[in-house]
């Protein structure tokens, strides 16, 4: 077989974005441009409970959120978003905090100064501003209060929000057409029309394209694909993404997957969120652990070390390698709030719990720090293997427990600032 030319890598493309620069305090979150692509997500308590909110900020935030949003709809909520900045601020916790508007934000931000200036970046939809003759004065309201207190806006366009009217227009444009539209396809133009002809409003008023975003969220993977492809060729601002209304467990993860990975690898896309409807009694955080996990497999970026596991088969019948990988995999995720400043560069690390000997050795080895557990029939002994060599072999029942410690023992030594191989 000849070959001519190597297989070319994959890597994502790029796109030519305008960077946005989401503030608070000493913390400046840059969005588009060369920056890194940026993890959203959003509280689901009422905001009006401080404490419970800004507890709820913390956690999104130690998971990995890198702006937060909370809902903005009540004068009462108005009020409480400076104490819940407060509170955060005496908790050490330095995410900016979106707020989310609709329908009478301009009345909130202009009477609730201290709301405005709190907030770090404001979350407006088109749809949902006003009706008629309100709605540019109303809109116009908002966007004066994001330029005196320098603000980064999100123009966020909905498909279950998108303004009627605009689209009762385009719908009726098309019916003049000697060859018409698909219908959803009109509804693909409202969506853009609304979000690109607001951010140019913005700036007429006086909002710099700097500050910014735009996202245009719909609920079909396929129609998201096309939306974004249209909405990058046609502006530079930076993009939102986003599957709204994704769904719960494995639909919600799987759609979102689906749609923001292909938009990813063709350079779309500043900053994420997963909206998935949590399952009763799960975290909230899960949403983060997806959204940084879509970013770490694509290699976008790192936030966790790696844990390399085998799915098991026939050769593996014990649970052991299983439980082990669970327990590895939570405990690497649980240090990472206070591992992230005190060892800078264990999001690198590579981990590799395997099942039996077929493939077990092999993916130790290519990891940093890697396991081959005994399959049915092998010998009941575990050899560990270190940065590519085979160090020593575990024995017995207690070779969770002492795998745990080998792992952090190495992120210790390794990754320690002090240390020159670090």
């Amino acid at each position: 077989m000849k070959i001519d030319s190597p297989i070319p890598i994959a890597s994502p493309r790029l796109r030519d974005s305008l960077q946005a620069r989401v503030v608070w305090g000493g913390n400046v979150v840059t969005v588009g441009g060369d920056a890194p692509v940026r993890i959203q997500s959003m509280t689901n308590t009422d905001t009006v409970d401080v404490i419970g909110t800004a507890i709820q900020v913390k956690e999104l935030a130690q998971a990995g959120s890198e702006m937060v949003r909370i809902t903005v709809n009540t004068p009462e909520a108005a009020e409480a978003v400076p104490h819940i900045r407060n509170q955060l601020d005496r908790m050490g916790i330095d995410v900016p905090l979106v707020g989310d508007f609709h329908y009478n934000g301009h009345r909130l931000l202009s009477e609730f100064p201290d709301c405005a200036q709190a907030l770090s970046k404001y979350r407006i939809n088109p749809g949902n501003v006003g009706k008629g003759d309100k709605r540019d004065r109303q809109f116009a309201q908002m966007i004066e209060a994001a330029v005196r207190w320098n603000k980064v806006v999100r123009i966020g366009v909905n498909w279950g929000s998108l303004d009627q009217e605009l689209l009762a227009t385009l719908m009726d444009d098309n019916s003049k057409r000697a060859d018409p539209w698909d219908a959803k396809q009109v509804m693909y133009e409202a969506l853009l029309v609304s979000a690109l002809e607001s951010a140019q409003r913005a700036q007429e008023i006086g909002l710099p394209a700097e500050q910014i975003i735009i996202s245009c969220k719909m609920s079909g993977v396929q129609d998201l694909i096309a939306v974004y492809r249209a909405l990058a060729q046609r502006s530079r601002y930076a993009l939102h993404l986003g599957l709204t209304e994704a769904g719960m467990g494995t639909k919600g993860t799987v759609a979102s997957t689906a749609a923001l990975s292909i938009l990813l690898q063709e350079g779309i896309g500043d900053t994420i969120r997963v909206s998935l409807t949590p399952a009763p009694g799960e975290a909230r955080t899960q949403e983060v652990v997806i959204a940084s996990e879509i970013l770490q497999s694509l290699g976008l970026r790192k936030f966790v070390p790696s844990v390399t596991a085998c799915p098991g088969c026939g050769r593996t019948t014990s649970t052991t390698f299983q439980e082990l990988t669970k327990q590895i995999d939570d405990f690497l995720r649980e240090k990472m709030p206070v591992w992230r400043s005190a060892y800078p560069g264990v999001e690198n690390l590579k981990v590799a719990v395997m099942g039996c000997i077929v493939n077990g050795p092999g993916e130790s080895k290519h990891a940093d720090i890697g396991i081959s557990l005994p399959g049915t029939g092998e010998a009941p002994a575990a050899p560990v293997f270190i940065d590519g060599e085979k160090r020593m072999t575990l024995r017995g029942s207690a070779i969770a427990a002492e795998f745990q410690t080998i792992v952090e023992d190495y992120i210790r030594q390794r990754f320690t600032p002090s240390n020159p191989n670090t």
